[in-house]
């Protein structure tokens, strides 16, 4: 298993999705991605998306207004 971190800071919807979409590619299932993004719209989208695309929220996180999400590749990373 590898822990992955992306440094979504500063991007507004939808580039934090996108940047995680991308960054999924490129690990294997069950590594682990911790995204970072100040964007607070992040707390739906990226769950949604991890749903529709097979991967586990394993943590949110909220709190000096960032939002960090921690999720589990799955098998269609």
């Amino acid at each position: 298993m590898n822990r992955e971190t992306l440094n979504a800071r500063r991007l507004l919807c939808p580039l934090p999705v996108i940047r995680t979409q991308d960054k999924v590619k490129q690990l294997k299932a069950g590594d682990q991605l911790e995204v970072v993004c100040t964007d607070p719209g992040v707390m739906q989208d990226i769950p949604a998306w991890c749903r529709i695309n097979g991967h586990k929220v394993l943590e949110t996180i909220s709190g000096d207004n960032e939002y960090i999400i921690i999720l589990e590749v799955g098998g269609n990373g």
